[in-house]
């Protein structure tokens, strides 16, 4: 964004201003920003994505924070309410109930219902920055064994977190129930794709609750539509939101959410609570908790 795009009057505001807050809906900044902002020294978005919206150099130049970790854990909470929710076949039941016909009770009856539950189950987890830990730490009670990739993650945090780690490879052919938390970076994009959604178990769940650029979405389509594969997806990508024809919206197998997993009213507030504070503690001469810097933005979305 340029100079060019704003009113006269809130250019001069942003020309006045000591630092600058911006949130979701804000444009990019480029590189001409300090030239018609020459007094902004810092930066507090409102939310957790910055890489994109802010020219690179202007991580070098100013102080640029963020307010990632207050979305964290309801992004993890949705996830685990998608693995709930895929362990214990809801859907399926759903649909049977909706039938004129009382068989599904029977048949449950004489046969049981499997290994429909998450307690003690093995789930595949992509990514452990802060969703995936979040996920995983909420989900302590139930003892699931944690099989994860995520080759940036620290091999002390299996200790910790009482997760393994593992190959990709690994991860993916046992992903019954698969859940994707990992930043979309150059690496990561298109991660899921055509060849690695084949190597995932027939009958298996994937739960994207991070960027839907990570997973193909035809190929993913395909495979729900031919009911090898089932699918929630808080994300989607390249279209957001998911156009009305989509064939997800509508299709046995699939549950798609609106991109909530981080957009309660409390996480709002405690969004604005954590760029007040820091912004308090920059101008009282004290260190930001949460500045992001060039060298961290290579593994960030």
């Amino acid at each position: 964004m340029s100079s060019h795009e704003l009113t006269a009057e809130v250019n001069q505001e942003i020309a006045e201003a000591d630092a600058l807050i911006t949130t979701w809906d804000s444009p990019v900044l480029d590189g001409d920003f300090s030239e018609w902002a020459p007094r902004v020294r810092i930066i507090a978005h409102c939310g957790g994505a910055v890489k994109g919206r802010f020219h690179e150099p202007l991580f070098r130049k100013l102080t640029i924070i963020n307010a990632a970790e207050p979305m964290a854990r309801t992004t993890a909470e949705l996830g685990a309410a998608f693995l709930m929710y895929a362990a214990r076949n809801v859907d399926f039941y759903r649909a049977e109930l909706r039938k004129p016909s009382n068989r599904i009770y029977d048949d449950k009856h004489l046969h049981g219902t499997g290994e429909e539950t998450l307690i003690g189950r093995q789930v595949s987890l992509i990514g452990f920055g802060r969703v995936g830990r979040a996920l995983v730490e909420l989900l302590r009670a139930f003892e699931i064994e944690w099989l994860v990739y995520d080759p940036h993650a620290k091999r002390s945090a299996s200790r910790v977190y009482g997760v393994r780690f593992s190959t990709l490879e690994d991860v993916l052919r046992r992903g019954t129930l698969l859940v994707l938390a990992a930043a979309l970076t150059d690496d990561t994009r298109g991660l899921l794709d055509r060849d690695n959604l084949a190597k995932v178990p027939d009958g298996a769940t994937v739960i994207n609750i991070a960027r839907g650029g990570l997973v193909d979405m035809k190929a993913l389509t395909d495979e729900v539509r031919r009911k090898r594969l089932r699918c929630a997806l808080d994300v989607t990508d390249p279209e957001e939101p998911l156009p009305l024809d989509h064939p997800l919206r509508n299709m046995p197998g699939a549950i798609v959410t609106p991109h909530i997993g981080g957009g309660s009213q409390a996480v709002r507030r405690q969004i604005a609570q954590t760029v007040t504070s820091d912004l308090e503690r920059y101008f009282k001469g004290q260190p930001v908790r949460n500045r992001v810097t060039a060298a961290m933005l290579k593994l960030m979305t």
